[in-house]
């Protein structure tokens, strides 16, 4: 383990509300991260018989997106015990029903004992970590001693016929990160909402601490509107920016949780990002996307993959990187893979290892294989971005 370590005045998350497709709470979600066991099914919340793709991962009866919200916001807030009167950062997809679930959220939110929605983000895929940053920032600065952050998304017909037509869901229906035969992503229902709390004023009143965000950082290449630059230069702009915040150096980070969307561009541009940060280090860091398990819940994503990564630190194992189906060479990844999956080039270690610290005990179980804007994370112990 590396000795560096993030300022001690750096916030805590100390709430965190959870639905995902397989059910509500971090525990049925963390499980399935951590076999490898996808939400994807056939699609029968709406028609898709004209599309490429059919399958995603959905609730099987979802409530309204503004209900789905306020029950993550509701189970934060019990977790972390949550005094009144902090104000609400909201990430949602924009489209002509954003305005009514904003405000439907803010009603909501002020019955739970909030401040009602402060923000509403619709910057696709970064708007929840954007928000998560911006939350970490109102807290550092003392303008409020706790934030609210939540994020949802709900797949509906117009979405899912958009990504399909733009070729962007996975054709065999399995979403691949990093893997070679990789198409596309699969997209996956998510609610989720977390409090972030200035440290001492979370020891002040005896609240348990999940997890320290160390560092963020924030980063924009400008090279096309949706496809990311092919040598990862905004990426690797982004963690850098996270690792010096939070005063982590590369070799002290235990596991990455990557965004890894299953494209085939994305996540090339991605794994060099990685590779430019990281160096040789990167050789036997364990990297996974979670998304393989649970889908692509655009502006919610970034909540529910911290949400996963919480668990990790939480919990007994990493995250999987499910539907390997081999490496792909420009790729170059230390995954994470599930049990028994294996390939000519898989380290021949058993990969059951403990680690313990002065400070807490974590253990992998878990087969590792080489094969923006991202926060940095820490447990006692522990690092992961």
């Amino acid at each position: 383990m590396s000795s560096s370590a993030p300022p001690a005045d750096r916030p805590v998350f100390t709430g965190l509300g959870v639905l995902s497709a397989f059910g509500p709470g971090l525990a049925p979600l963390a499980a399935a991260a951590t076999r490898g066991g996808t939400g994807f099914a056939e699609v029968t919340r709406f028609d898709v018989g004209r599309r490429g793709t059919r399958r995603a991962a959905l609730l099987a009866d979802p409530p309204p997106l503004a209900d789905a919200v306020l029950g993550a916001v509701a189970d934060a807030g019990r977790q972390a015990e949550l005094p009144p009167g902090a104000p609400l950062l909201l990430a949602l997809h924009s489209d002509l029903q954003t305005r009514e679930v904003a405000r439907r959220v803010s009603e909501g939110a002020a019955a739970l004992g909030l401040a009602g929605v402060h923000r509403v983000y619709t910057g696709a895929c970064v708007a929840a970590a954007t928000a998560v940053a911006d939350a970490a920032v109102l807290v550092g600065s003392g303008r409020y001693p706790r934030v609210v952050v939540a994020a949802g998304h709900l797949v509906e017909p117009g979405v899912f016929a958009a990504f399909d037509a733009g070729r962007a869901l996975a054709r065999d229906g399995a979403l691949r990160p990093f893997s070679a035969g990789r198409s596309g992503t699969l997209l996956g229902d998510a609610a989720v909402a977390v409090v972030v709390e200035a440290a001492d004023a979370a020891a002040a009143r005896g609240a348990r601490p999940l997890a320290r965000l160390a560092g963020w950082g924030r980063s924009g290449d400008a090279h096309h509107v949706c496809r990311p630059r092919p040598d990862g230069a905004g990426v690797a702009r982004a963690v850098r920016s996270a690792l010096a915040r939070a005063g982590v150096v590369p070799a002290g980070v235990d596991y990455v949780n990557a965004n890894g969307t299953g494209s085939p561009m994305s996540d090339l541009a991605e794994a060099r990002a990685l590779r430019e940060v990281f160096g040789a280090a990167l050789a036997t860091l364990p990297v996974s996307s979670s998304k393989s398990v649970h889908g692509h819940a655009l502006e919610a994503s970034a909540l529910l993959e911290l949400a996963v990564t919480i668990g990790a630190l939480g919990g007994g194992g990493l995250p999987v990187n499910a539907g390997w189906l081999g490496p792909d060479p420009e790729v170059e990844l230390h995954l994470v893979l599930p049990e028994g999956r294996t390939d000519d080039r898989t380290d021949d270690r058993t990969d059951d290892r403990t680690e313990d610290s002065a400070e807490g005990r974590t253990e992998d179980r878990g087969r590792t294989r080489r094969g923006a804007e991202r926060p940095t994370f820490r447990a006692p112990g522990r690092a992961a971005r």
